[in-house]
């Protein structure tokens, strides 16, 4: 945490309800973020207070050296746990027209701050990204029939415009979508991306390609590699450090991968010529699965076919078969596939 002589900038950027006007400027000149916290004795945030607010009051007729603060501030404001993810505040912050979001502990004390600058101004990647969006979302009827999967919301927003601004809050800022069931709903939601921090094309499909023949629509071989996510997750995967994995490892093509386990609910016995060996009561058996989330090197897109439906699978099947290094890079973030009408309600928090 910064310092500000021997106290931490949050520090600073606390005062008593009893404090001063003129204590309310210093306190958000000293935290430099247009923003104050005015606390009670044992530290917990009470509201919090702005430049505005502050501008505000002296032009009702306060004075610097009133002890006005609690009278300035605002009691209801948005607030986040220190568990909140980067693409949930930045989600927050487009929702409630908001620049700062304050981190608040379960003692009700200031824990950070999240500033808008901060969680955009990621260093900006070379990298493009496609999402598919295009299926018909069979298993999540009668709900797709009007609503492509992608656009189904989750927390107020569209599953979609979470991923893309995840991928603008790690500094991706030119995205594909690949679209075709219903694809005006997207493309009127989303529109050229710049309401969104970013630039998005469409990749329109005339019929379902799959999620590698879809890559064959793209206007130009891409120089760096291409992260390419299915449009139904909802995640806080790390995009930098997954393309840094995809790097450094020198693979031709990576694979986001997610712990899975399966219980089974019966006692397994093991028998050999009719006798029992062992018996094993409700084993559990963890495994690896394909997260839907993929990284490739721009020189094996060529292998994809044109016009015919091309799993991306089969490219890292090509991969392996030709003895070439492929990547798996397992997903610790959250992450949800929604695909049934379960998952929905998982991703939703109602189950």
């Amino acid at each position: 945490m910064t310092k500000h002589g021997h106290v931490s900038i949050l520090e600073c950027m606390c005062l008593e309800e009893e404090g001063t006007i003129r204590e309310g400027l210093a306190a958000i000149d000293a935290g430099a973020a247009e923003i104050a916290f005015v606390c009670d004795p044992a530290g917990r945030v009470l509201g919090c207070i702005t430049d505005g607010d502050l501008r505000r009051a002296l032009l009702s007729g306060a004075e610097l050296d009133s002890s006005e603060l609690g009278s300035a501030m605002s009691r209801d404001f948005i607030a986040v746990s220190p568990a909140a993810g980067r693409a949930e505040v930045l989600d927050l912050m487009r929702a409630n027209r908001v620049s700062q979001i304050p981190v608040i502990g379960a003692d009700g004390r200031l824990r950070g701050l999240h500033l808008l600058h901060e969680l955009v101004g990621s260093a900006e990647r070379p990298n493009r990204a496609v999402l598919m969006a295009g299926g018909f979302g069979a298993r999540l009827r009668p709900l797709t029939d009007t609503v492509p999967k992608p656009m189904l919301p989750v927390a107020g927003r569209p599953i979609l415009e979470r991923l893309v601004l995840h991928l603008t809050g790690h500094g991706i800022h030119e995205i594909f979508i690949a679209v075709h069931h219903l694809s005006h709903v997207i493309e009127d939601h989303f529109g050229d991306g710049s309401g969104f921090g970013c630039k998005i094309d469409y990749l329109r499909e005339d019929y379902p390609l799959g999620t590698g023949g879809a890559l064959k629509l793209l206007p130009e071989v891409p120089t760096e590699p291409l992260l390419v996510m299915n449009g139904d997750l909802v995640t806080q995967v790390d995009v930098g450090r997954l393309l840094d994995f995809h790097e450094q490892g020198s693979y031709q093509a990576t694979m986001g991968l997610r712990t899975h386990v399966l219980e089974v609910p019966y006692g397994v016995v093991e028998v050999s010529h009719d006798r029992i060996l062992g018996v094993e009561e409700k084993p559990r058996h963890q495994m690896l699965i394909n997260a839907g989330v993929y990284v490739v090197s721009p020189e094996i897109l060529a292998r994809i076919p044109g016009g015919q439906d091309y799993p991306i699978t089969n490219l890292f099947s090509e991969c392996l078969d030709r003895g070439e290094s492929v990547g798996g890079y397992v997903i610790e973030e959250e992450w949800v596939d929604v695909g049934q009408h379960a998952e929905l309600r998982k991703a939703r928090g109602d189950i």
